[in-house]
């Protein structure tokens, strides 16, 4: 049964025991902690890119409900001095590519072409680019939900 009081069948609770977990200091919803969108609770024998791909958005979408109206959600390269992408967009390339489209600060089109076993992401409150803020986050996931 899950929170909701719902009966899971044995493939939706098996999908639902997933490992993840997260402690937040201010007590916020975390993506670890809350419901997963469907398309993240089906197997259907993904690549390691297109679950990379499902999660991230999830990450992203999180993070996207705390930014104020001044911020998008921005990508950080994890031990490079390359600055901050502001995420226009996100794909992946299966088996084991995973990309994110998007400007620099400077108004510049950047694109990060990453491989799975190297993915190192960090999500940054970057100033907004457009008014009002864009939500990349929405988009994406509403495309995972076939919405698109």
């Amino acid at each position: 049964m899950d929170l909701d009081g719902k009966v899971n069948t044995t493939a939706e609770a098996a999908e639902n025991a997933v490992l993840a977990h997260a402690v937040h200091i201010e007590g916020q919803e975390v993506a670890e902690n809350c419901d997963r969108p469907n398309a993240l609770k089906a197997d259907a024998g993904k690549s390691p890119a297109q679950w990379a791909y499902e999660r991230i958005i999830n990450y992203i979408q999180k993070f996207e409900e705390l930014l104020d109206a001044e911020h998008e959600v921005g990508l950080g390269f994890v031990g490079s001095d390359s600055g901050t992408l502001t995420i226009q967009g996100m794909g992946y390339f299966a088996p084991d590519i995973i990309t994110f489209y998007g400007t620099d600060a400077g108004g510049n089109k950047r694109q990060l072409i990453q491989h799975v076993s190297q993915l190192s992401v960090m999500l940054t409150a970057a100033p907004r680019l457009k008014s009002p803020a864009q939500r990349i986050g929405f988009k994406l996931a509403a495309d995972l939900e076939g919405k698109g």
